[in-house]
């Protein structure tokens, strides 16, 4: 039995995993995080935004519990008029930051890969930029963290944009996502960006817990709410 089945058998199996953990933690953070959903019309001031969307999650779109997230947020966000762009970086050909400074920390990558030709224009042009992962580890997953390293080679015209978090899963204690969340924090502080949304789906350790769950609500919210 692989990890994902015994992950299903186990969420059928008690109803308590849902209770305690997908649903009732998203009304909770919902009540802690006060600008989790910002006011209608309150980020993109009534015009409409160019968002970037950097799916990471290497399992298939329909098993995905990150990507839903994603998907719900994009519906959301194109509902209210806004342009999307999702960039699945775990199915396209990627290569981690090798350091060697030929950038000059504003130039091109010597990587000519689908971050430097497909996702960089992209993200230079956007107003947002909404990175989505499954919790590995207590981290963003290896295919975001990819992205986010290779921001170094545009890192000045990175800056200032508005940003959004979003995570999955399967744990559900208090403190499962605290180091993925002091690590966005310190990344919006570095890269000075606005955080202008977070999505922290605890306890969604299949597709169908994260898919009846509160935490799909607010990431369509947040979207259409922008």
């Amino acid at each position: 039995m692989n990890r994902r089945e015994f992950v299903k058998i186990s969420c059928m199996a008690g109803l308590t995993v849902f209770l305690s953990g997908c649903g009732l933690s998203a009304m909770e953070d919902e009540k802690k995080a006060g600008a989790a959903i910002p006011e209608k019309g309150s980020v993109s001031g009534g015009k409409n935004m160019k968002i970037v969307v950097v799916n990471s999650s290497p399992h298939a779109d329909s098993e995905s519990t990150s990507k839903y997230l994603a998907q719900r947020f994009t519906e959301g966000a194109k509902s209210a008029g806004h342009e999307v762009f999702v960039f699945d970086a775990a199915k396209e050909e990627t290569h981690p930051c090798l350091g060697c400074d030929k950038c000059g920390m504003d130039g091109s990558c010597v990587f000519q890969d689908a971050i430097e030709n497909t996702l960089m224009p992209k993200m230079l042009a956007s107003d947002l930029i909404v990175l989505v992962t499954p919790l590995y580890y207590f981290g963003m997953s290896a295919q975001l963290k990819t992205v986010v390293d290779r921001f170094y080679s545009r890192t000045g015209k990175l800056h200032g944009k508005k940003s959004i978090m979003m995570a999955t899963a399967y744990n559900s204690a208090d403190w499962t996502m605290e180091a993925l969340a002091a690590h966005y924090e310190t990344l919006v502080r570095y890269m000075e960006w606005q955080d202008v949304g977070q999505v922290w789906a605890t306890g969604c350790g299949a597709r169908s817990l994260v898919e009846r769950s509160e935490f799909a609500d607010m990431a369509y919210k947040i979207g259409a709410n922008l």
